[in-house]
């Protein structure tokens, strides 16, 4: 393994890495010296091994160094670890994800929902992307007040017809699901059946005794390109919109303060860093297995890496999409003139999740890697920004794999 450890001028970038990867670690340094990087981590498992562990920078622009246990908030990169949870209890038995959610949560099936699936609200096809209604002040800190407010929120659509993003509500439907199921929350199952079993430090309900380890987030600075695609336009028009919602509720999570890190958001405020990102898909790289002990089996593998709902245009983002139970897959937008940073550009095998600003971890079983990245300076669009997409690139590339004109890395 090569040691890393220079200065740039946003800090110094340390770590390790497999030589055969270096390209990487020179990628992951570039955007600190070219790409305004403040504070970033990335991380590598390939057959469960791991490749490389890199971190730097800094938790503000002038403020204390990024060092190597250095975990943010994630943002929606959180749900894949929930949608995990959901995996490992059908896995088990004790969730049908074909089930209606009303078999398990009878109360949500008022308001047109009641044909909904469990796999819908999985894949983004459940109908209640958002809540239409005005919420009171730190409502996404208290979760029974949004479970019951999902429950009661009318169907956008007729449940299972087309797919829109369920950016924040995801968090309160499917983590109410598992609640439900496991007779527990999800933050608790989450906690002892993914994060204790794999050693890894990974929250969805941070304990105060990690506050001091957690980096602020720094906000992306909008820029003309991006303040002139079709999603923030309709997010700006008002109405009650997928997307104005969206738009509309954000800001109502704080990843600053110490509420917004000890509350259950199973869809955007798990707090890790990429080596809890790419541990987490360590096993799902490598055959539902790590270190010899399975987490889930080859059938629930291969249900979660495949492809359940695509749509030319989603309900929320209004691009192209593609999800399967829980997880993103591949999703080209590159070519789009309405758009900017809303491409997720990895293998055809591969599954994962991206975070608002650019964070990321997934699978690819193809080739047995598990990939994470975590910074703390959010950049503009809906999917990867050139920082993270950069670094999943050069991956691919020194693995052999030569071009991504198919709308997913391929190797000819």
């Amino acid at each position: 393994m090569k040691e890393i450890d220079i200065e740039t001028k946003a800090g110094g970038v340390h770590g390790f890495i497999d030589e055969r990867f270096s390209d990487l670690a020179d990628v992951f340094i570039e955007n600190f010296t070219s790409r305004d990087e403040v504070g970033a981590s990335c991380s590598l498992t390939i057959e469960g091994r791991k490749i490389a562990h890199l971190w730097g920078g800094r938790k503000t622009r002038d403020g204390q160094v990024w060092e190597k246990d250095t975990v943010c908030t994630v943002f929606s990169a959180t749900k894949g670890a929930m949608s995990l949870c959901a995996h490992i209890l059908a896995d088990r038995g004790i969730l049908d994800l074909d089930a209606l959610v009303t078999d398990y949560w009878p109360e949500f099936g008022a308001g047109g929902k009641e044909s909904a699936t469990v796999k819908m609200a999985l894949d983004h096809s459940l109908g209640v992307p958002h809540i239409r209604g005005a919420l009171k002040e730190g409502a996404f800190y208290d979760y029974q007040y949004m479970v019951k407010k999902v429950e009661q929120e009318k169907a956008f659509w007729i449940p299972g017809t087309r797919s829109g993003y369920h950016a924040l509500t995801m968090a309160w439907t499917v983590g109410e699901i598992v609640h439900r199921a496991a007779k527990e929350r999800m933050g608790t199952f989450f906690d002892r059946e993914i994060a204790q079993f794999l050693s890894t430090d990974f929250w969805i309900g941070a304990p105060e005794k990690v506050s001091h380890r957690i980096s602020p987030m720094i906000a992306a600075e909008p820029d003309e390109a991006w303040m002139k695609t079709r999603f923030v336009q309709e997010a700006l028009a008002g109405g009650e919109t997928p997307t104005h919602l969206f738009m509309r509720d954000f800001p109502l999570m704080n990843p600053n303060e110490s509420a917004c890190h000890q509350a259950e958001i199973g869809s955007a405020n798990g707090i890790t860093n990429a080596e809890g990102l790419a541990a987490m898909y360590t096993p799902l790289a490598c055959g539902g297995l790590i270190d010899g002990k399975r987490l889930v089996s080859n059938d629930t593998l291969a249900r979660m890496g495949r492809t359940s709902m695509a749509s030319h245009e989603d309900a929320t983002l209004l691009i192209a999409t593609r999800f399967g139970l829980g997880f993103m897959k591949s999703t080209d937008n590159r070519k789009r003139a309405d758009a900017v940073n809303s491409s997720l550009i990895i293998g055809d095998a591969a599954f994962g999740h991206v975070g608002a600003g650019g964070s990321v971890g997934f699978a690819d079983p193809e080739c047995k890697l598990s990939f994470g990245y975590a910074m703390n300076h959010m950049g503009t669009g809906i999917l990867m920004n050139p920082r993270g997409q950069s670094l999943i690139d050069s991956v691919y590339q020194t693995l052999g794999y030569n071009s991504s004109d198919s709308g997913a890395w391929i190797s000819n």
